[in-house]
């Protein structure tokens, strides 16, 4: 065998045995650890409370039934020191039954008990706002907007009445007496009943009066006819300043409609 061959086998043997060698070395070779993970915090646990909450909707004067109240959960952060909760009023749900609602409550929401009073009473006494009084008005569906006049929209009272006797004056003679007036009921109505047809004849709207209000409109009834002016829904926070004075042989009322201000005067 020629020396050349032999001396590329013997290189090709140790090439090999140093290969294998690298191998079985590297296969013992540990594997990496990996790093740990960075646990993610948990999000935090958004703490609530039990509030009392209207079941379905309650209408305004409609006595609360036992399955019209429920408690539901609410964020801490969210509650309103008017909202009845659990903590405060365990038997909530039962306390208030037979109550009766000053004002609607829609399906979902909070009870406050300063809108519920006790019905050991008629409706219209728990529905009438502190200090104020209800006062009945004879109208008819021509003097009441045609009919569309109903409970808790808010309208203008107008006097019609003889005019003093003027050579080619106009006989009779309507000014605004009140403002911005609410209705309590219509008839023995006091809610908007939407499957009741609207365009009825009225015998009486009951209206929601200061006592002073009341004074003036009993009068006016003595002097001639009273007619209701309906107001649109977005007219309702017009203010209205009243004025005392002269309440002896007769009165005076300020009206004041946007910001331009209008005395009117009803004698006797």
């Amino acid at each position: 065998m020629k020396v050349s061959r032999l001396v590329v086998l013997v290189v090709a043997l140790f090439a090999g045995i140093l290969a294998a060698m690298i191998a079985v070395k590297m296969s013992h070779r540990p594997e990496p650890v990996p790093e740990p993970v960075a646990a993610v915090p948990a999000a935090p646990q958004l703490e609530t409370i039990d509030v009392l909450v209207a079941a379905n909707d309650i209408g305004m004067g409609r006595r609360v039934g036992p399955g019209d109240l429920v408690w539901q959960p609410f964020p801490k952060a969210g509650i309103v020191e008017a909202y009845v909760t659990k903590a405060s009023r365990p038997n909530g749900q039962q306390d208030f039954v037979d109550w009766a609602a000053r004002t609607a409550f829609v399906k979902g929401e909070p009870i406050r008990e300063q809108r519920l009073m006790k019905a050991d009473r008629g409706f219209m006494s728990v529905i009438l706002t502190p200090g104020m009084r209800a006062t009945a008005v004879e109208v008819k569906a021509v003097s009441s907007a045609g009919g569309f006049v109903l409970p808790n929209d808010h309208v203008d009272i107008l006097l019609t009445r003889a005019a003093a006797k003027a050579a080619g004056g106009d006989p009779f003679m309507t000014e605004t007496i009140l403002t911005n007036i609410r209705v309590l009921a219509v008839d023995q109505q006091v809610a908007d009943n939407k499957d009741a047809p609207s365009m009825l004849a009225r015998d009486t709207v009951t209206l929601e009066l200061t006592p002073r209000q009341a004074e003036i409109v009993a009068q006016s009834q003595q002097l001639g006819t009273i007619s209701l002016a309906l107001r649109a829904l977005r007219d309702r926070e017009e203010p209205l300043v009243e004025d005392d004075t002269g309440a002896g042989s007769g009165s005076t009322v300020k009206i004041v409609r946007y910001g331009v201000s209008s005395t009117v005067s009803v004698r006797r």
